[in-house]
């Protein structure tokens, strides 16, 4: 993109599989989840329920141990280009925000250093409970823990071009309203099979030599 683009751009970063070198809910049920947590995940690649009701049903089948979470969490890591793709957005003037559909308690501790707004779940510690801040009751699906499609829709009504950078299926609604999608995995599979556009990457630093035109 040229640089006076990037300055209008709104650039929204999934993270399990794509800021994380791996889907780090999925790490954590095959770590410490109890039987069953595969078909629920199989429903929710099927679309038979949405991300909440999947989110739920995971979320019950976890050891209710805060540290012992947090532990295995730290053990999937995240890709090494992700500091200096968001450093060299913010520096042509884009607005990043790294928007997750997961268990959402480990994003901060990650990449909270990079002081950028992140739009995910939250564990209520308090309680156990997974709550849903960012849920879009008003959306026409209704069904997804964070809804991806509402920030995507208030940059555009703000005139701003809207790019997706993710690799599953909680980015598939958000890839079908952004104006440049970038995928790799199921996701770019689902594009691929919908005739959706999207630009193939394998990691971040792809999506910064696409976007920073980098020969």
């Amino acid at each position: 993109m040229h640089p006076h683009e990037l300055a209008q751009a709104s650039v929204f970063l999934d993270y399990d599989g794509t800021i994380s070198t791996a889907d780090t809910g999925v790490h954590l049920l095959v770590r410490l989840g109890t039987p069953g947590w595969r078909e629920v995940e199989a429903e929710y690649i099927a679309g038979e329920i949405g991300s909440r009701v999947c989110l739920l049903d995971e979320w019950d089948l976890l050891p209710a141990d805060r540290e012992l979470l947090d532990a295995t969490a730290a053990e999937v890591p995240i890709d090494p280009d992700v500091d200096a793709l968001v450093s060299d957005l913010l520096r042509a003037g884009a607005e990043v925000t790294i928007v997750s559909d997961g268990f959402g308690f480990y994003v901060e501790r990650s990449v909270g250093h990079l002081g950028i707004p992140i739009v995910t779940n939250r564990v209520n510690w308090e309680t156990g409970a997974l709550e849903f801040p960012h849920e879009d009751r008003c959306c026409a699906c209704s069904s997804c823990g964070t809804c991806k499609q509402a920030p995507i829709k208030d940059a555009k009504r703000r005139g701003r071009t809207t790019v997706l950078v993710g690799d599953g299926t909680s980015d598939r609604k958000a890839a079908a309203l952004a104006d440049i999608v970038y995928a790799k995995d199921g996701l770019a599979q689902w594009c691929a099979a919908f005739g959706l556009g999207f630009r193939p990457f394998c990691g971040l630093d792809d999506v910064r030599a696409t976007l920073f035109e980098r020969q």
